[in-house]
């Protein structure tokens, strides 16, 4: 379907952004252009507001910097030089290369790199997965985010949307754990904050001082990667304080007796040890959870980042069926809220057309991949990058920065802007911005589906994902109709509208609002386990996992999990504390080569590295900073405004030194998210991060970092 677009309206938009709040937006069109955007204030969550990233988006669309025609290398790769060139020239370069390579290498020796610069349904995670998967490339296998909290939530509670987040206005008792809410999920605040003003209390959990922590009635700083000892702890006391839901317990769960003897270990004091807080703190934060009902937990996707992250959502997905938290509206856990959106993500990557057995690379190894530390074969000839800045996000920023650079490295990237990745491409793609596009918004942190209609034609020739990807299709021949379908085709295919979360909802509705809650009970009655009904093999809380002991199994959208730890240890069925792999309390004694744990945390001003090219978010976000404690800033003779070199066996970047209690000490903050093209030294945080996976679904680990600190 075409639509005409209007010269001067106000067109009904969402945030493409890889954030859960997934704003509702409202853009304004003057003149046939973009000259400002606004939240929807008809929008139930996001409640007409948007937060700093995007609030002018418009100064994106209209960048002097963006990406608007094909362009080809014409200097060294990493200078950032190119001339412009046609897309027929672009696109039969891409299929000559391709061609060239399949001949020669099989099309396993190309890799494609994507993840969620947008998380549309039509042009987000999944756009590119068909053609790749009948190309029969290297699938490039995404675990970046939430992979690990995934597999262990779904272990334990099956993939439920568990909590409405509108329902913590109800909640007498909420849990921030490892989530900075008012800079990562703002427009939850306000629901958390009226449970306050009704006498909720608020805790948080985060070794990191924040805009949130400020706000709480009690911050809690565990050492990074201890929280499963805390929340064992937590277990432990409950338990022996005989303070659990027995009625909930022995209708709704599974492996009660089997937990209740293996936490017997895990007693408070054992957790002081391990996380640093007090063993009384301990008991009376469980003591509290355990008896003001209902009770909330918000975790956040930082949970996961170390050796143990998926231990510790298993040991926090056992805490609300204990007390009983899922009886009433505002009880329970907040994980991802997706799980309720009956995406059809067979649909979307269709895994069908990968030919069993084809090879399979984590993004997270890119670096060796590119320069030959996987010892596969054949070797990556050809990266094909879109949705993503992998020098900016991924690890071994170092290897990285030398594999791009290979000449013999074929690498086209789809962008909007010249990023550090795309300075290294032989071929740019102009990719269209969220006002120049239709799509469709599912969300990963509220219960609203969120239509995108483009406002105003594409600027240059950028072009969507979806359109890309048709192109790509035409010319490498595949003349499947799949390969053709349209934008609102897709948007249609992509849900399964008979579903029961679906009723009442059509295209019709989301076009005359913009949005549509699933149809799911309200949340002043949301308590979908109040009853039980998990949707676990058991079909109860699994305290004791009966897919730790079964094999493999699937994640109903992200990857395929497994029944052993990364380094191929069997996951253990009951939830089990494993101490962090470098930033640990041994690492933090004196003497040792890297002393002090760093955690590379989100920035408040940019999106991942989204916006930290543009002028109003780069001012407000600073230089890349370091946050360490008075204490170890005193040890190494640093002050305030110090420039320091922070560094481990992997690299090094430099940081303006911020001295003060936003670090506990022995640990530094990093915030992620500059470029390199715009940091001192050319390296950001991502050159320390380490590249070992956590032990459950493939998890990133870089809060799980040792380095040191030295003046420059």
């Amino acid at each position: 379907m075409t639509r005409t677009l209007a010269q001067d309206a106000t067109v009904l938009g969402a945030c493409p952004h890889d954030c859960p709040d997934t704003c509702s937006m409202l853009v304004k069109v003057e003149n046939g252009k973009v000259t400002g955007v606004q939240g929807n204030p008809a929008h139930p969550f996001t409640q007409g507001r948007l937060c700093a990233k995007t609030s002018h988006y418009q100064e994106r669309v209209y960048h002097p910097e963006r990406l608007l025609y094909p362009m080809r290398r014409s200097g060294p790769k990493g200078t950032g030089t190119f001339e412009r060139i046609s897309w027929d020239e672009a696109l039969a370069t891409i299929g000559e290369r391709w061609r060239t390579i399949i001949d020669t290498d099989g099309p396993t020796a190309i890799l494609p790199y994507s993840y969620l610069g947008t998380q549309g349904i039509v042009n987000g995670l999944t756009v590119g997965d068909p053609f790749f998967n009948k190309l029969g490339a290297t699938i490039s296998e995404r675990t970046f985010c939430d992979s690990g909290a995934s597999t262990a939530y779904v272990m334990t509670v099956g993939p439920t949307p568990g909590m409405d987040p509108e329902s913590l206005v109800h909640s007498r008792f909420i849990i921030l754990w490892a989530c900075n809410v008012l800079s990562t999920n703002a427009h939850l605040w306000p629901f958390i904050d009226t449970a306050r003003r009704n006498g909720a209390k608020l805790v948080v959990i985060d070794p990191v001082k924040t805009g949130t922590t400020a706000m709480a009635d009690l911050h809690l700083r565990p050492r990074p990667g201890t929280d499963a000892a805390l929340a064992l702890a937590m277990i432990h006391v409950i338990i022996r304080e005989g303070r659990v839901d027995r009625d909930y317990v022995d209708r709704h769960t599974i492996g009660f007796d089997e937990l209740s003897a293996h936490v017997a270990a895990y007693t408070p004091a054992f957790a002081a040890a391990e996380t640093g807080i007090d063993a009384e703190v301990i008991r009376n934060l469980a003591r509290d959870y355990a008896s003001a009902q209902p009770s909330a937990i918000r975790i956040g996707v930082a949970i996961e980042r170390s050796a143990g992250g998926g231990q510790v959502v298993r040991a926090i997905a056992c805490l609300p069926a204990l007390v009983g938290a899922w009886r009433r509206p505002g009880g329970g856990l907040l994980q991802l809220p997706l799980w309720a959106f009956p995406v059809r993500w067979d649909r979307l990557h269709r895994a069908d057309l990968a030919t069993p057995g084809t090879r399979v690379i984590n993004q997270w190894k890119l670096g060796a991949a590119l320069t030959g530390g996987l010892d596969r074969e054949p070797p990556i000839r050809a990266l094909f990058v879109y949705n993503s800045n992998p020098l900016v996000v991924a690890p071994d920023q170092l290897r990285l920065q030398q594999g791009l650079a290979r000449e013999d490295l074929f690498t086209v990237v789809s962008e909007q802007f010249m990023t550090d990745t795309a300075r290294y491409a032989d071929l740019l793609l102009p990719a269209t911005t969220q006002v120049e596009q239709d799509d469709l918004m599912f969300s990963w942190g509220h219960l609203y589906l969120s239509l995108n209609r483009q406002a105003v034609p594409a600027q240059g020739e950028a072009i969507s994902n979806a359109e890309l990807f048709r192109r790509l299709a035409t010319v490498m021949g595949y003349d499947d109709p799949f390969f053709q379908r349209s934008d609102e085709t897709i948007l249609r295919e992509s849900l399964d509208w008979d579903a029961p979360s679906m009723q009442g909802i059509t295209m019709e509705l989301l076009d005359t609002q913009g949005y549509a809650r699933l149809n799911l009970p309200a949340a002043d009655v949301f308590a979908l386990h109040a009853d039980g009904g998990f949707p676990t093999p058991s079909g109860k809380v699994e305290m004791k996992a009966s897919m730790a002991a079964g094999g493999n199994f699937v994640l109903p959208t992200f990857r395929q999990g497994s029944n052993e730890h990364q380094d191929g240890s069997p996951v253990p069925a009951l939830p089990t504390y494993r101490p962090p792999r470098e930033s640990g309390v041994a690492d933090a004694a004196p003497g040792t080569r890297y002393p002090l744990a760093m955690m590379s945390p989100k920035s408040h001003s940019f999106l991942n590295s989204s916006y930290g090219n543009l002028r109003r978010q780069a001012v407000r976000e600073g230089e890349q900073k370091l946050f360490i404690n008075p204490a170890d800033a005193g040890a190494r003779g640093i002050r305030s405004d110090d420039l320091v070199r922070v560094r481990n066996a992997r690299g090094a970047f430099v940081a303006v030194a911020k001295v003060g209690d936003e670090a506990m000490p022995g640990v530094v903050i990093a915030p992620m998210g500059h470029w390199l093209a715009r940091s001192r030294a050319q390296a950001t945080p991502a050159a320390l991060n380490p590249t070992v996976l956590g032990d459950l679904g493939g998890a990133p680990t870089f809060s799980d970092n040792a380095v040191e600190v030295e003046l420059v």
